[in-house]
Parts: structure tokens; C-alpha cells; sequence
């Protein structure tokens, strides 16, 4: 088994007065060629964007981007649909970019900080028609177990999303002191799992919020909780860019 471990601390921090990013791999105007990828997972930020502020209008093509809101209220417009949509927390949404797509992001509350979690995995088909959706997930479904979130376009997995790649996204809410084995879909993918709350040990590593550890070239392995706690995993090939 191999592990690559990312202290929350060791992100890149961003402050750009309205908006606070932690960046897990090179983004923007923080780089490290150290931390460029994890198999298909390009990227994943830990933004706080102040009230009523956001990202304009930006294009992009070529990219499955998936945003999972933790608190406050993200609106969403883009060029195949010009009205604004709200996307809230429990709600995940995805956007394949596909051979171009133009949107925009804000923070739809005049009173509350957003915080959310943005994802972007690369594509396994290029230049396919651009494509949006939304879909809930109630907390209920992922205590003590594996709550499925985005799965591959190509596979008949009723109840999640859907991207052009490989790839398994899922959360699970562990109360403390429980054992957990996580079981990765091939000897070909890793999983990249993020400790959005709590403290755990996965293989002899002591991880708490917002660390972060790869995983790969392992069948499975297991999470022992110290406290209650909240993971994500994302599941991807592990391809070399």
C-alpha cells in the first residue's frame, strides 16, 4: 500500500479578502510540483466566500467539476441554463465541461459566509456536450455507512451522479470509536480521502480536520475513529499526467 499524506496545514492559503482558499493541489497562483495531482483528481479547494460575493462569469471545457456546499447557500448560473440556481448544504452538484461551457458562482446569502468543497477530475472522453445536475443527500443515509455520491456516466449506479470518468465519490459520517474498511474498486485507482471533521487513524497515520491522505496500490484499508467524524473519499484512476 501506498500513502501520500497532506496536513491541512501544508495547503496552499489564498486570501483574497472575500474569499478564503485552501488549495490541497497547484492552483491559480499557488504551485507546488509536489502536489499537482492524485491520479485523475486535479483539484480540490476548501473555499469561504463572503456574503453576496463570487466568482464571475469564467469559461471552461474539458473538466467534470463536482461542488459539495457545507454551509450558507452557493448560486450557480451557467450557458445552458440563464437563471441562477441554488445549490445548498446535503445538496452535491456536477458540471461536465465538456467542449466548453460558460458559469458563474456566488454567495447567495447578504449575511452568511459559503463554504464549500470544489473538485475537479479529469475527463476520460474530451469534447463531449456540456451537462449539469443537482441531486440531495440526506444525512441519515450516511451515518455509520458509505453514502454514494458521483459515479461513472458508463456505469448503472442507481441514485448518484454521474461524470466522464472512473471515478467513486462518497461520504460517511463514523461515530467515534468505530472500525471502518474502505474497499477501492481496482489496484488501478487510489483514493484521496478528506477528513472534513474529526480525528482518525488510517494506517498508523493520526489524521485530523481538513488533513488529507492518498491512498493506492492496496485492495482496501481501514479507519479507526478517535472522535466522531466526517469523510470524504474520492475514488479515481490513477493516472500519470
Amino acid at each position: 500500500m501506498k500513502t501520500t499524506i497532506h496536513k491541512a496545514e501544508s495547503r496552499g492559503f489564498a486570501n483574497h479578502g472575500w474569499l478564503q482558499a485552501n488549495h490541497s493541489f497547484s492552483f491559480a497562483n499557488y504551485y507546488n510540483p509536489e502536489k499537482l495531482h492524485f491520479g485523475a483528481l486535479r483539484v480540490l479547494n476548501d473555499d469561504v466566500i463572503a456574503p453576496k460575493m463570487g466568482f464571475g462569469t469564467h469559461p471552461h471545457d474539458n473538466m467534470e467539476i463536482i461542488t459539495i456546499p457545507l454551509g450558507g447557500e452557493l448560486k450557480h448560473r451557467d450557458s445552458m441554463h440563464n437563471e441562477w440556481q441554488s445549490v445548498l448544504p446535503g445538496e452535491v452538484q456536477i458540471m461536465s465541461a465538456g467542449k466548453g461551457i460558460q458559469h458563474s458562482e456566488i454567495n447567495g446569502s447578504a449575511n452568511q459566509h459559503l463554504s464549500l468543497f470544489q473538485i475537479w477530475i479529469i475527463p476520460n472522453k474530451q469534447n463531449v456536450e456540456p451537462r449539469y445536475d443537482q441531486k440531495t443527500f440526506l444525512e441519515e443515509n450516511r451515518k455509520n455507512k458509505l453514502q454514494t455520491l458521483v459515479t461513472s456516466i458508463d456505469e448503472n449506479h442507481e441514485g448518484s451522479l454521474k461524470i466522464h470518468q472512473d471515478a467513486i465519490l462518497s461520504r460517511i459520517d463514523l461515530d467515534k470509536n468505530q472500525v471502518f474498511k474502505y474497499h477501492l474498486k481496482s489496484k488501478k485507482h487510489g483514493v484521496y480521502v478528506m477528513i472534513i471533521h474529526g480525528n482518525v487513524a488510517i494506517n498508523d497515520n493520526t489524521l485530523k480536520t481538513r488533513d488529507a491522505i492518498g491512498v493506492s496500490q492496496t485492495e482496501d484499508f481501514t479507519i479507526k475513529t478517535l472522535n466522531n467524524s466526517q469523510l470524504l473519499f474520492i475514488e479515481v484512476p490513477m493516472l500519470e499526467l
